[in-house]
């Protein structure tokens, strides 16, 4: 009997580890960027969601980006397929969809063309745009680089432009921070002060509801953040002045961000975050949110595949 134990015990250790590894989940179709894995900044979503977008306004072709941090043990090839075909990516007839998948975890991304592109982005290309475009940013950790400059890479095969390894000006030339204006003084007016109060009322209690559903929101919470920094910078001076407004702003940069990071390792948190993520919508505070307006899609919300198909064209690469 003693014997008989310790083989038992064996034998349910070899079946728990002969079980399969469960496939990653196709994530929801939230706009041209669904980062997943939230390797890509805001802005760096946008940028990519608009470039895509006009070259889709421009040639019907359509342009989609996933992120997940991982592939549960499954091939890039296969998992980008399943999610080609969930998506439908490109138009029904034309098939002139793209897909570009990358898994941080697992250092493995594929570019995924539809049928209707393999004569344009052809599987050489896009093994050539992975090599010298992708991978070396990827290598110094810089996703954002990457990506962006992948997708540029990819718009330029596809439109017959120049050499696709030298298509960086997308993610590095965007008019941004370098174009800053002088800073000046401003000086608040004097006003009486029930109607500060009023005024205060208004505009504390617009920006306030958008902070706090921001804060307990998962997906566009972190667009939030981003999205309100010029409220706080500037409305509050009409009513504690400009020094005051200063403090106020460094408060809710640095209050704002902290508050999300606690609440993100609370478990109703995850659970909303996972439900956006599979389901499209979740529940938070009876409130119903939907991912069209989470921070992980970029480039427009209502984006939806036409019907296109691949057939397994495209390259895949690791880094």
């Amino acid at each position: 009997m003693t014997r008989l134990v310790p083989r038992m015990l064996l034998l349910v250790l070899a079946a728990t580890l002969a079980l399969p590894v469960p496939a990653a989940d196709v994530p929801y179709l939230t706009g041209r960027v669904v980062d997943n894995a939230e390797i890509l900044k805001p802005e760096t979503r946008e940028r990519i969601g608009t470039v895509a977008k006009a070259h889709e306004d421009r040639t019907t072709d359509q342009i989609a980006v996933l992120t997940v941090p991982t592939l549960g043990g499954e091939s890039v090839e296969e998992f980008a397929n399943r999610v080609f075909a969930a998506w439908k990516l490109g138009q029904k007839g034309k098939d002139n969809g793209v897909l570009v998948v990358v898994a941080p975890q697992d250092r493995k991304l594929r570019i995924e063309v539809g049928y209707g592109l393999e004569g344009s982005l052809t599987d050489v290309a896009a093994s050539r745009i992975i090599r010298n475009v992708m991978t070396p940013a990827f290598k110094s950790g810089d996703f954002d680089r990457g990506i962006a400059d992948g997708v540029a890479a990819i718009v330029a095969q596809l439109e017959g432009q120049s050499s696709a390894a030298g298509q960086s000006a997308t993610f590095a030339d965007t008019p941004g921070e370098s174009q800053r204006k002088p800073a000046f003084e401003f000086e608040g007016p004097d006003l009486p002060w029930y109607l500060r109060i009023l005024l205060g009322c208004f505009i504390f209690g617009i920006i306030g509801i958008f902070t706090v559903v921001g804060v307990m929101t998962p997906g566009m919470g972190w667009f939030l953040y981003v999205f309100l920094i010029p409220f706080w910078a500037m409305f509050p001076i009409i009513i504690i002045g400009p020094r005051a407004t200063v403090g106020l702003l460094g408060l809710y940069l640095i209050g704002y961000p902290t508050a999300k990071l606690w609440l993100s390792r609370q478990p109703w948190y995850a659970k909303a975050a996972a439900e956006l993520r599979n389901k499209g919508t979740a529940t938070v505070g009876g409130m119903v949110i939907t991912s069209g307006g989470s921070s992980s899609s970029g480039g427009g919300g209502g984006f939806s595949g036409g019907g296109g198909s691949s057939g397994g064209g495209g390259a895949s690469g690791s880094w």
